[in-house]
């Protein structure tokens, strides 16, 4: 005969807390549910629990460890548990590792529960995300049968009492086993653990006491979202069964690429392309903003390739700020130089180059392909 607390795998100076703490763990590892079909796993089970219901209680426990059996005159250490529900013992313990799936109380199927959330993409550009924009959107959510009312049976009927379970939405089974008296709880096959059948089926809902529909809905996204990012619209969601509150909907929010602009955070990158004369001497140079608008931008003299200059404020919104903060834009300068050249054109340079003491070879790529070069 097996002992007892090698079953359970502890010490047999074992404190009651270690006790439960090892049994719990077990009941969990060698719960039938997660073992369907397994007898091995099953008889394991069994003796866990004949193991647990003899340490657990002091008084079986002293006589066990006095005279290695539960009861004086027994050879058997499971002895005087003839009888015994063990659902009632380990309901509670079941029901929270495993949904109430062996043993314990369930989940009332008829309690009010919380209908589903809903997720949905919408797609802005840039532009509509620095400004905000309120747009229509479209999606289906399961709603209860305005035809039944959600109960899934036909106008001037009713759901009935299932007479499988006779309305308990559960069925036992008891087995003798050397144990002693086992018995299991399982969910009704007939109402699937609602307690009640339906016989004349509603025909908008085919029973189920739901409907998909589709439904569209006007949305305001704020300015400044980023991609993303979601959006919620509480109880926006499908309905809740028994009376339970209806889920939310979700807005994922995803934003275009722009084909002037690149986002970071608040802050806006973009780029500006000057001839060597505007980024030598200084500019006013001209681009357009994320709506188009005009935006002056002082290009200082001296300006060199790769240089980026800073317009304070003209980025995108900041989301959930005080007042109207918005990031910045960043301009990158470009510098063009120029492939094909005139005479005269030529001419200039090379008195320039004279004039600032620069070698140049006009026979060979010297001077002007380096001068290229530098912006590649």
């Amino acid at each position: 005969m097996e002992d007892l607390y090698e079953i359970l795998g502890v010490p047999r100076n074992a404190t009651q807390a270690d006790i439960k703490k090892a049994y719990r763990s077990l009941v969990k590892q060698y719960h039938p549910d997660a073992h369907p079909g397994d007898k091995t796993v099953e008889e394991k089970f069994k003796k866990i629990n004949a193991a647990y219901t003899v340490l657990n209680d002091p008084e079986k426990r002293a006589r066990y460890d006095q005279f290695g059996t539960t009861g004086p005159g027994s050879d058997n250490p499971f002895g005087g548990m003839g009888g015994m529900d063990f659902g009632d013992i380990f309901g509670d313990i079941f029901s929270q590792a495993f949904g109430g799936g062996f043993g314990g109380a369930r989940r009332n199927p008829n309690a009010p529960q919380r209908g589903r959330d809903i997720e949905t993409v919408i797609r802005i550009s840039l532009l509509e995300a620095a400004q905000g924009i309120t747009r229509d959107v479209e999606f289906a959510k399961a709603e209860n049968c305005q035809h039944c009312n959600g109960t899934g049976a036909k106008p001037g009927t009713k759901p009935e009492t299932c007479p499988h379970c006779h309305g308990q939405g559960q069925t036992r089974q008891r087995q003798q086993t050397m144990f002693g008296v086992f018995e299991s709880i399982s969910t009704c096959p007939e109402c699937h653990g609602t307690g009640k059948v339906i016989k004349e089926k509603c025909d908008e809902c085919k029973g189920t006491g739901r409907v998909k529909k589709k439904q569209t809905r006007g949305v305001k996204i704020p300015p400044g979202v980023a991609d993303g990012m979601r959006l919620v619209i509480h109880g926006a969601g499908e309905d809740g069964r028994n009376g339970g509150d209806s889920g939310d909907l979700y807005l994922v929010i995803q934003v275009e690429e722009d084909k002037r602009f690149e986002r970071d955070g608040a802050d806006l990158h973009t780029a500006v392309t000057l001839t060597y004369p505007q980024a030598v001497l200084g500019t006013e140079a001209e681009i357009k903003a994320l709506d188009g608008s005009p935006e002056k931008l002082t290009v200082p003299a001296g300006t060199s390739h790769g240089q980026v200059l800073k317009l304070k404020g003209k980025g995108m919104p900041k989301l959930n700020s005080y007042g109207s903060a918005k990031g910045d834009m960043y301009v990158h300068i470009y510098i063009d130089i120029p492939k094909e050249l005139t005479d005269k054109q030529r001419e200039l340079i090379k008195a320039l180059a004279d004039e600032l003491k620069t070698s140049v070879n006009t026979e060979e790529p010297g001077f002007f392909e380096k001068f290229k070069g530098l912006f590649k």
